[in-house]
C-alpha cells in the first residue's frame, strides 16, 4: 500500500452514523443548520453522507447513513471516498455494527493506485474505538497488495516481477520459496505450465512459484492462484476489446498472495503453501496450437481445442502439485471464465465445491466478513462435454453444455487433491468507479476465506 501523506494536526471532526429509522429521532434534537443541510432526503440510507461546515467552511460534523439496522459497513467505504483530508472520529458504535468491520471498510475505501500518478491531497483518517489497528492493517494492506499487482500493466509486471512479489512476501514472514523457470519446468514435471508460457519473450519465461511456511504437524492449507500476467488468447487471438483488461488475468495469483499475507500476518496455527504458475500467454512461432495434445503433471493428456482456455491448463499442473503435498484444505482462485460474469456479474464471485461442510463454512465466512460469494454446482451432467476423441480430455467443452464456468470447474476437479477443495472464479476488477471503490483492480472472496480459515483453525 502506498504511504499516506501526513494529515494536519488539530481537533478531530465527529462522524454521526445513523441507521434507517433513526433519522427522525435525530432530527428532533439536531441543530437547525444540520437539519437544513441534511434536508428531507437524508433517511440514513447506506452511503448517504452529509458534511456540515463550521464557521470557517471546514467540516464541523459529518452525517453517515448505514442503511437498515444493524448497519452496512459498505457505508464506511463510501465515507472514505467522500471525506476531505483531515482527522475524523466515529461517535459511538452505531447499531449492531462491529467496530472492526467499519474500520476495515473505511481502510479499503482509502485505496488508490499511485504507481504512476500520486493523489493530490492527503487521505482522511477516521478513529474508531474498539477496532484493532493491527487487524485492520493486516487485511487492508493485503488487499492493497492484490489491487496494486492487478492494476500494474503487463510491461511492468511479467512473470519475473510476479516472482519478485512472491519473494518479497516470503522474505517478510520468513517463509521458504522455490521457483522452477523456463525449460526446467519440463524436467521439474510442469509440462502444461511450460506449454502455455513458452511463447513469451526472453526475460518473461514461464515459472512455477512455491511458498511454504509453518511448523510441522500443523494442518496444511494450500492456496493456488492463476498467474497469467497477460493473456492474448494465444493463436486463438482475442479481439482487442477482450484483450484490453488482460493485465488482470493474474488476479488469481494476486489473490492467493494477498490471502497468504493475511494468514501470515495473523500467524494462524497452520502450515501454508502458496502455488503460483506464472506465465504470459503470448503469440510466437513456439506457441501451442489448437489441436495440440499436452502432457500434464498428473499424467493425463489434454487436447487443446482453444489456446484461450489456458488458465485451466496451468492450474491443472499446480493442483496436481497441491495433491502431492497431502493438504488438509485446498483453495484455488482464478480469473477463469467470462461465463461466471454472465451468470453473476462483476461483484459476486461464484465458487465450486462438493464438500458440504466446506461450502457452509465459506458461506458463513462471507457473511461474517461482508464479502459476498455464491455457490454454483459441479454439475456432473456436463462432464461429458470435456471428452476428447484422441486424449484423456480437452480444454474447451462442447458447445451443448453452455455452462462455461461449470465446465471449467469440472476440468479442474479432475486434477484437484482428494479432500476438501474449492475453486473460485473471480473477476478481480471493479468496472464502475464510485466513492471509496475506484475503477480498477478489486479483491473478491479473500476476506471471506480468511474469516473461514480463522474459524476453522484459529
Amino acid at each position: 500500500m502506498s504511504e499516506s501523506p501526513s494529515v494536519a494536526e488539530g481537533p478531530s471532526v465527529p462522524v454521526i452514523a445513523l441507521c434507517e429509522g433513526e433519522s427522525e429521532a435525530w432530527r428532533a434534537t439536531a441543530p437547525p443548520l444540520e437539519r437544513g443541510l441534511a434536508g428531507p432526503d437524508f433517511k440514513g440510507r447506506t452511503g448517504q453522507v452529509v458534511i456540515v461546515p463550521g464557521p470557517d467552511g471546514a467540516p464541523a460534523r459529518v452525517l453517515l447513513g448505514l442503511g437498515l439496522a444493524p448497519g452496512d459497513p459498505a457505508a464506511f467505504r463510501t465515507l472514505a471516498g467522500r471525506l476531505p483530508a483531515g482527522r475524523f472520529r466515529l461517535e459511538g458504535t452505531p447499531g449492531g455494527l462491529a467496530p472492526l468491520d467499519a474500520a476495515i471498510a473505511f481502510a479499503l475505501g482509502l485505496y488508490r493506485f499511485e504507481r504512476y500518478r500520486r493523489r493530490e491531497t492527503a487521505p482522511p483518517t477516521l478513529e474508531i474505538q474498539g477496532a484493532d489497528p493491527a487487524a485492520v492493517a493486516g487485511i487492508a494492506d493485503a488487499c492493497a497488495l492484490a489491487r496494486d499487482l492487478i492494476n500494474t500493466p503487463a510491461n511492468d509486471l511479467g512473470p519475473a516481477e510476479l516472482e519478485a512479489a512472491a519473494r518479497d512476501l516470503a522474505g517478510r514472514f520468513g517463509a521458504d520459496i522455490s521457483v522452477i523457470c523456463g525449460d526446467d519446468l519440463l524436467a521439474g514435471g510442469y509440462p502444461a505450465v511450460h506449454a502455455v508460457g513458452r511463447a513469451a519473450a526472453a526475460g518473461r519465461e514461464p515459472r512455477m512459484i512455491e511458498i511454504t511456511w509453518g511448523e510441522a504437524g500443523r494442518p496444511l492449507v494450500v492456496l493456488v492462484g492463476k498467474g497469467v500476467v497477460f493473456d492474448t488468447g494465444g493463436l486463438d487471438l482475442k479481439p482487442s476489446a477482450s484483450m484490453r483488461l488482460m493485465k488482470k488475468d493474474m488476479g488469481g495469483a494476486a489473490h492467493a498472495l494477498a490471502l497468504g499475507a493475511m494468514i501470515l500476518q495473523a500467524d494462524l496455527p497452520i502450515r501454508l503453501s502458496i502455488l503460483v504458475p506464472a506465465v504470459e500467454n503470448a503469440v510466437s512461432g513456439g506457441a501451442m496450437r489448437p489441436g495440440d495434445v499436452l502432457s500434464t503433471r498428473k499424467g493425463l493428456t489434454v487436447e487443446v481445442g482453444n489456446t484461450d482456455a489456458e488458465g485451466r491448463l496451468i492450474l491443472a499442473d499446480a493442483l496436481t502439485r497441491a495433491g502431492e503435498l497431502a493438504p488438509d484444505l485446498t483453495l484455488d482462485l482464478a480469473t477463469l471464465t467470462g461465463a461466471a460474469r454472465v451468470a453473476l456479474g462483476p461483484q459476486l464471485p461464484p465458487f465450486f465445491t462438493d464438500d458440504e461442510d466446506l461450502a457452509a463454512a465459506i458461506e458463513a465466512g462471507a457473511r461474517r466478513a461482508f464479502d459476498p460469494v455464491w455457490r454454483l454446482p459441479l454439475w456432473k451432467g456436463y462432464a461429458a462435454s470435456l471428452e476428447s476423441d484422441i486424449a484423456d480430455l480437452k480444454n474447451d467443452p462442447d458447445a451443448w453444455a453452455q455452462a462455461g464456468a461449470m465446465t471449467a470447474a469440472l476440468f479442474l476437479q479432475k486434477f484437484a487433491p482428494h479432500g476438501p477443495w474449492a475453486h473460485f472464479d473471480i473477476y478481480a476488477w471493479n468496472p464502475r468507479g464510485q466513492p471509496g471503490s475506484p475503477a480498477g483492480g478489486e479483491t473478491h472472496a479473500i476476506r471471506a476465506l480468511f474469516a473461514m480459515l480463522q474459524d476453522r483453525y484459529g
